[in-house]
């Protein structure tokens, strides 16, 4: 067994939308609550690549930027190496467990700053946790990095939009290495990115990954892409996790309803002329969702349980699956 070195335990994180007190008040309307993540676990192996996909909405941007510590989660916890990341309580435990983590965004257009030379971008990290002692060795770290990534050292002297889609997201790639990280977590890194350009970027991570022993989380809704690079994947719908199995078992051999489902939009480029169902319906309304299973609306084989009691992930095969008729073997 592999090391485990990320661990979500009950992870959850919903957002107040209510309107303002007074609005309420006079409306007589009670407060809203977004339940964006609602209670999830899973595991990373040191490595490893895990996967988080599902329809647009789902909560998985939200996974991420909690884990890296863009959100406060409003429960459960996440262990990082065996460390509860809300002990670090001083500046200097949360530097040093934020070295070890580094985030690449979706969109490479929007997470540069446009004013700054690449250099700067890249060398910003190394100056934070003083990587570097001086400037000439935050220079040939800088070089170093950009040659890593694809590019040439000249390239920092240059701006952003002198770059393509392509060529930022290499950049971005650099930036997040910089700080010497051991977790990068992705997030929907190819989507904003030509076809052809998506598969050099997921090569290059695969290949970094490789030479430097990073562990990924990735996050994407494009199910060719996660296929390509993960170890694990684990399928989200409305906050909370349907399934959890590795990549070769999941395109296989589909358990849950939504997974099965979702699996259909892939193309057949094989022509099997095998039977496909797409998703039907539309994702509800996260404000107010379903009673009991969140899918049941658009689910072909939900029954009365299925709308009023949630389903608690249960362990098939390797597998962990949180589904009622899975459970009853109506499957």
């Amino acid at each position: 067994m592999a090391e485990v070195l990320l661990r979500v335990h009950g992870l959850a994180k919903h957002f107040d939308v209510s309107k303002g007190w007074l609005t309420r008040v006079v409306e007589r309307q009670p407060r809203r609550i977004l339940k964006a993540v609602d209670g999830i676990n899973f595991e990373i192996a040191k490595g490893e690549t895990f996967s988080l996909v599902g329809e647009s909405g789902c909560g998985k941007s939200t996974v991420a930027k909690l884990v890296v510590g863009l959100h406060k989660p409003s429960g459960g916890r996440i262990e990082f190496d065996g460390n509860d990341t809300n002990d670090a309580v001083t500046r200097k435990d949360s530097a040093a467990l934020r070295r070890r983590w580094q985030m690449i965004f979706q969109d490479p257009y929007a997470s540069l700053n446009p004013r700054w030379r690449v250099r700067d971008i890249i060398a910003e990290p190394i100056r934070v946790f003083r990587l570097a002692r001086d400037k000439r060795e935050i220079d040939a770290r800088v070089a170093t990095l950009l040659t890593q990534v694809g590019m040439s050292p000249v390239d920092g002297e240059k701006y952003p939009h002198e770059f393509s889609g392509g060529q930022r997201q290499r950049i971005s790639i650099a930036r997040a290495l910089s700080s010497q990280p051991e977790f990068l977590i992705c997030d929907e890194p190819t989507s904003a990115l030509d076809v052809s350009v998506q598969s050099q970027i997921l090569n290059l991570m695969k290949d970094l990954q490789q030479d430097l022993g990073l562990t990924y989380l990735f996050i994407s809704h494009n199910l060719a892409v996660v296929y390509h690079v993960s170890d694990h994947i684990g399928v989200m719908y409305l906050g909370r996790l349907c399934e959890i199995a590795t990549a070769k078992d999941l395109f296989d051999s589909p358990r849950h309803p939504y997974t099965r489902l979702l699996l259909d939009t892939i193309p057949d480029l094989d022509m099997s002329g095998r039977a496909r169902e797409p998703v039907q319906g539309e994702v509800p309304n996260p404000i107010d969702p379903p009673s009991g299973c969140a899918f049941h609306p658009r689910c072909p084989l939900a029954n009365d349980r299925c709308r009023s009691e949630t389903p608690k992930p249960i362990s098939a095969n390797g597998a962990m699956i949180a589904c009622h008729a899975v459970e009853e073997g109506r499957d």
